[in-house]
């Protein structure tokens, strides 16, 4: 039996997703979650992780594998996983439309109440998974709460994920730490479209600190200043999971590190994640190499 009672580094918080996508380049099943990407990066950093997720006794294979890489995972079993179909109708990956299949069901306190991490990531596939009650019993933990927002905008709409306006916004980013949000959902959270001036805003509701995603790079905002880097992908073929790899990576880093430094390292290790679908597999040596070849001016 796993230690409930172990200091972690870093946990993770989500259901499995098992994600169908549908590109010009034809149709995949690829095993997500936001605790699944995040894990796997934070993992590979040399991190104590854990990673909490709710999914159907048939998809284990995927709490197997992060075992295999030593993570301890506190997997509750629902009578099916979060079933997700991502569709991209065209060349612009930021361009996609989600169903929803099925759903593994909310989170409960008592699934949550027994962890203990510097610092713990929350990353739900839509509306109801985690909900306010939830976070207030992490809230009470001395940890650095960080959430990505589209776990709290986006809601299964006839199956159909689509953002819509969050009663309980306040209540929730009151209670976190650290915030990622893309540029489409910081507009939505705020009215306007200058994600620096979003940052500002979102950081004013409670946050320290923002990370917020777009096409090209990431911008974070935090000790009242901007920390901006782009995205370097020699190829773009995974997607999905941009926004998981990066705020996992970022967080990560920042527990030993200033928002300069992790914002270069989230940069590096979402372009290398974007170059293969599923979960960042590559080496930190070859994040490091990045970081060296294209960020040197940066540091």
């Amino acid at each position: 039996m796993k230690n409930a009672d172990k200091l972690y580094d870093i946990a993770f918080l989500g259901h499995y997703t098992k994600d169908t996508i549908v590109s010009a380049s034809g149709i995949r099943i690829v095993d997500g979650g936001a605790f699944n990407y995040g894990a796997n990066v934070a993992v590979r950093m040399g991190l104590k992780v854990a990673a909490i997720t709710r999914l159907a006794k048939e998809d284990f294979r995927v709490v197997e594998k992060l075992k295999d890489l030593d993570v301890d995972v506190f997997a509750h079993i629902s009578p099916q996983s979060t079933c997700l179909r991502l569709e991209y109708p065209t060349s612009n990956v930021d361009e996609r439309i989600i169903y929803v299949t099925s759903s593994a069901g909310p989170f409960t306190p008592a699934e949550v109440e027994k962890i203990q991490a510097k610092t713990i990531v929350i990353g739900a596939s839509m509306r109801g998974e985690i909900s306010l009650q939830v976070i207030e019993e992490l809230a009470k933990k001395e940890t650095i709460l960080a959430a990505d927002v589209q776990s709290f905008l986006r809601v299964n709409d006839n199956g159909k994920l689509v953002p819509k306006e969050w009663p309980e916004k306040q209540s929730i980013l009151f209670r976190l730490d650290i915030v990622k949000t893309d540029a489409v959902e910081a507009e939505m959270l705020t009215g306007t479209s200058d994600i620096r001036e979003a940052a500002r805003k979102i950081t004013d509701l409670g946050p320290r600190e923002v990370v917020i995603t777009h096409r090209n790079g990431l911008l974070v905002f935090a000790n009242g200043q901007f920390y901006e880097e782009g995205f370097f992908s020699k190829k773009l073929i995974g997607r999905s999971g941009r926004g998981d790899t990066c705020i996992a990576s970022y967080v990560a880093k920042r527990l030993n590190a200033s928002p300069q430094e992790a914002t270069i390292w989230a940069a590096a290790v979402t372009g290398l994640k974007m170059e293969a679908e599923g979960p960042f597999q590559q080496t930190i040596k070859e994040v490091d190499n990045l970081i060296q070849s294209r960020y040197r001016n940066s540091n």
